[in-house]
């Protein structure tokens, strides 16, 4: 029998809203911000988001049942890695989206950012525009491992925790323009900050690598 338009409406929405509640989980949605900047095993994303291990392995599987995450083998290791840019790409959408109209997360955002002191943001054209000039410094600041996975070019690493120690092997006469994972990482808040604080001419790149590479900008890595 041929399948009746209702019956494929009712198929197909099943299917998606699968998809959608894989994404409305506040831990899943935070692990797959981490995945974007590359393959992490288990254990290195619990430690990041803060969760045990067995808590992070279940909102793995649900990823990974719902075809947003797979898995890849090296050596004794398994690396979890979103099965496409596309799933960072909805996941921005999202976040976007929430961003723009619900007024609890923009209220959240601008009362963490109270304590900080970082000036306008600078958006990808016009940082694309420094870069291709020569005219600035960019400042990754995320851990140096995710910096040689890929990062912005001509981009220099100096993870937050080290900014303080290796503040001198900074200019202060150029312009310096941090990043991190995103939106939503506050690593640059603070390393813009401290850049200031200490007498550099410092802005912040509110979105972050996977955002800018999306773009289709120039990118590099160093693994």
């Amino acid at each position: 029998m041929k399948t009746t338009a209702r019956k494929f409406k009712d198929t197909v929405y099943v299917e998606l809203a699968k998809t959608a509640k894989a994404l409305g989980n506040p831990h899943r949605m935070e692990i797959i911000d981490l995945l974007a900047q590359g393959p992490f095993t288990v254990e290195t994303i619990a430690r990041y988001t803060g969760m045990t291990i067995a808590n992070t392995s279940q909102h793995l599987q649900v990823l990974k049942n719902a075809q947003l995450v797979a898995i890849s083998r090296k050596g004794n290791y398994i690396y979890y890695q979103l099965t496409g840019e596309n799933v960072y790409a909805a996941w921005a959408s999202l976040r976007e989206l929430g961003m723009t109209h619900n007024a609890e997360v923009k209220k959240a955002i601008d009362d963490y950012r109270k304590g900080f002191h970082n000036g306008d943001a600078v958006s990808a054209e016009e940082l694309l525009k420094k870069v291709q000039a020569g005219d600035v410094i960019v400042l990754d600041v995320r851990p140096e491992d995710e910096y040689h996975r890929g990062h912005i070019h001509r981009a220099i690493s100096i993870p937050l925790d080290q900014l303080q120690a290796r503040i001198r092997e900074l200019s202060k006469k150029q312009e310096i323009v941090a990043y991190c994972r995103g939106s939503l990482c506050m690593l640059v808040e603070e390393a813009v900050t401290l850049l200031k604080q200490q007498g550099y001419k410092a802005r912040k790149f509110d979105d972050g690598y996977k955002d800018w590479a999306l773009k289709g900008y120039p990118t590099a890595m160093t693994m």
